[in-house]
């Protein structure tokens, strides 16, 4: 981009990251998440360090916070409460160290590293020992005192443990706990008020009211990180050291000998993130010598000598650089946004659907659009809103075509569905999306045949539809590229392990539409073969439980097709040996519970520790809602953990789950 394009770019982004920082810190409001507003903020700073002259005293880079609230009284702070610069990559840590050594080549380089608080800022001042008064950080320069709430916080000391004669300020986070933020919501739920949206924002919004028996009410805490006053401390981790003696809870931190050390405890910080008691969003890395610290400057209104080392958002912002088609093995056609590449979560997202037309519609998105991403699930990329905000005039809007991108087919709505479908049984895209689901693991699961191979198999015409991926002999595969012998063999090997296979799977790995894995074990205890459940007359279906008239519907139909039961007796003649099975409860010990499971067991698979739950007469279900009885969870949960906690659902860990199912 040159640079009058920059200049529209960031005059849009000052605009919006303006309206966001007014929400949040005068409002207590928020309308997008922390790490998109992060986002938004970061691309402004990497705009302005590539053309500095385009900086403006009013940037958002150039200010911490909104303006104080007219209610309390003005505070103005004697040393000036600064923001501190966010970065997210290895990569930026090891610039700001390059940029510091350029600053001062002689020095000698030590840091200190510690938890970065989703809190409130505030700063004490104690004279004689006495806490008088406490401030918010405001604008930066001028703050809100707010001294009688923060005197309702218990870890906040009264008086000094130490009573020293000269003034001290102490500066820290205040900040709510995990399990008090979850208490007090589901105190709000049962009286049918609002819940509130995270812990730092309920912590603000406590300290900010005019009645300090509100914020008396709620459990707030405070964290202490910084000792403004000299007291002879050389290194700002001394100050931690000296906090606890002073009277105030502080996070320890680690003094790292170089930014390796710094990386390393980064790592073992995310591992711990989900187990700590309050939230965190990265590690607070500082230049430990504070006499370097001070001779290192501010930048605009950061210090230079720290950084936060933020973790992977789970949101972030990014342009849609084009919409693409991809038709499913049902004919569903689903648009999906092409990015510019971002990272979230960890992981760098190039692709997000967008669901359907209707989506595309309600979001507004366009081609070029500045647009909000998320990982639904911490998995899923999707497109979460439009910044329509940022819009040059140039964006380009999406038309859904009336035809099939891939057969030309036309496209059909069937009434009631906000989905376009192909209905080409022949269409290629169709087939392959077909083959794949036939091949994956939790259908007929061989081990090789992934999407690549699959696709390599149908340009060679070697197979194009399921039964022919059993006749496939070595001499077939010697010859492609990149099949070595070893690798043939090993692929003949796994497709011929597979042949046997449990009903469920069987019909989980037909593609009918509506079936998934659960509805599969249903049918395969309630019928016990194929041949009953090919049989079944509607009636039949609708007697099974779990199964609405639609999927009865559905799956009617789908046997009926005389293409579908070739498909069977395909199958059938390639020597498929299905295990017929009658899942039907040893005993009703777990009898009507719902079970969702979530992060990795170590005594078994999901799969197994599904089994043991249908067998001891409860229920399997893949989201969290107000009917989940247990969420059991295992290592490395995901955001199911998350709502698990939000609804109230009794959650168990594996010795628990294990003792339940004996």
């Amino acid at each position: 981009m040159n640079k009058e394009q920059a200049k529209q770019r960031i005059e849009k982004l000052k605009k919006l990251i303006n309206h966001h920082r007014y929400l949040y810190h005068v409002l207590d409001k928020q309308e997008i998440s922390d790490s998109a507003f992060d986002s938004l903020k970061h691309e402004l700073y990497k705009l302005e360090q590539d053309y500095p002259e385009l900086i403006t005293p009013d940037s958002p880079t150039q200010r911490v916070g909104g303006q104080p609230l007219k209610e309390f009284k003005k505070v103005e702070h004697n040393v000036l409460m600064l923001s501190i610069e966010d970065i997210f990559t290895e990569q930026e840590l090891f610039d700001w160290e390059d940029y510091l050594k350029r600053l001062e080549p002689k020095a000698k380089w030590e840091y200190f590293a510690e938890l970065k608080i989703d809190g409130f800022a505030v700063t004490l001042i104690y004279e004689k020992g006495v806490f008088v008064t406490g401030a918010t950080r405001g604008n930066g320069k001028i703050g809100e005192d707010v001294t009688q709430n923060l005197k309702t916080i218990e870890s906040i000391p009264l008086t000094l443990r130490e009573v020293l004669a000269k003034t001290i300020e102490i500066r820290g986070e205040v900040y709510m706990g995990k399990a008090e933020f979850e208490k007090v919501n589901r105190e709000r739920e049962k009286k049918g008020e609002e819940i509130y949206a995270n812990p730092r924002n309920l912590a603000a919004g406590s300290i900010r009211q005019l009645d300090p028996k509100l914020a008396a009410s709620r459990p707030l805490k405070f964290l202490a990180y910084d000792i403004i006053t000299d007291l002879g401390q050389k290194k700002h981790s001394e100050e931690h050291l000296t906090l606890p003696k002073l009277g105030f809870k502080t996070d320890q931190g680690k003094v790292c000998k170089d930014l390796s050390e710094v990386i390393g405890y980064w790592k073992e910080i995310v591992k711990q993130r989900e187990k700590l008691p309050y939230q965190i969003d990265g590690v607070v890395v500082s230049v430990n010598d504070n006499a370097l610290f001070s001779k290192l400057g501010v930048a605009g209104k950061s210090p230079r000598a720290i950084r936060a080392f933020k973790f992977s958002p789970k949101q972030a912002t990014t342009k849609i650089i084009d919409i693409n088609l991809q038709v499913g093995r049902t004919g569903a056609v689903t648009p999906v946004a092409i990015l510019e590449p971002v990272n979230v979560g960890g992981v760098t997202i190039t692709r997000a659907t967008l669901h359907n037309e209707d989506e595309i519609k309600r979001l507004g998105a366009r081609i070029r659009d500045t647009v909000i991403i998320e990982r639904a699930g911490d998995v899923i990329p999707v497109v979460a809103r439009v910044l329509k905000e940022l819009r040059s005039g140039k964006e380009k809007e999406f038309h859904f075509p009336k035809e099939c991108p891939v057969c030309k087919s036309k496209l059909v709505k069937p009434q009631g569905e906000a989905v376009w479908r192909c209905k080409n049984t022949n269409c290629q895209a169709r087939k392959r999306e077909n083959l794949y689901h036939f091949v994956s693991k939790k259908a007929f699961d061989i081990r090789g045949l992934g999407p690549k191979i699959i696709d390599q198999l149908s340009d060679e015409h070697l197979i194009t539809q399921p039964a022919e991926i059993f006749e496939l002999k070595e001499g077939d595969l010697v010859p492609l590229e990149r099949f070595a012998d070893k690798k043939a063999d090993n692929l003949i090997k796994a497709i011929e392990k597979s042949k046997k296979i449990t009903l469920s799977r069987f019909i989980y790995s037909l593609g009918i539409r509506h079936v998934g894995e659960e509805t599969a074990n249903d049918l395969a205890s309630y019928f016990g073969t194929i041949n009953n459940l090919a049989k079944a007359a509607k009636e039949d279906l609708d007697r099974v439980p779990q199964i609405g008239e639609r999927v009865a519907e559905s799956i009617y139909h789908w046997f009926k097709d005389e293409r579908n039961r070739k498909l069977i007796s395909d199958l059938i003649k390639v020597k498929i040996e299905i295990t017929n099975q009658s899942l039907k409860p040893k005993s009703q010990k777990l009898e009507a519970k719902k079970f969702v499971i979530t992060g990795t067991l170590e005594s078994m698979t999901r799969d197994a520790a599904k089994e043991k739950i249908r067998l001891l007469g409860g229920e399997i279900d893949e989201s969290v809602s107000k009917k989940t009885d247990y969420l059991v969870a295992g290592k490395e949960p995901g955001s199911k953990l998350e709502k698990a906690k939000e609804l109230g659902i009794k959650v168990i860990g594996e010795k628990e789950f294990i003792d339940l199912i004996k």
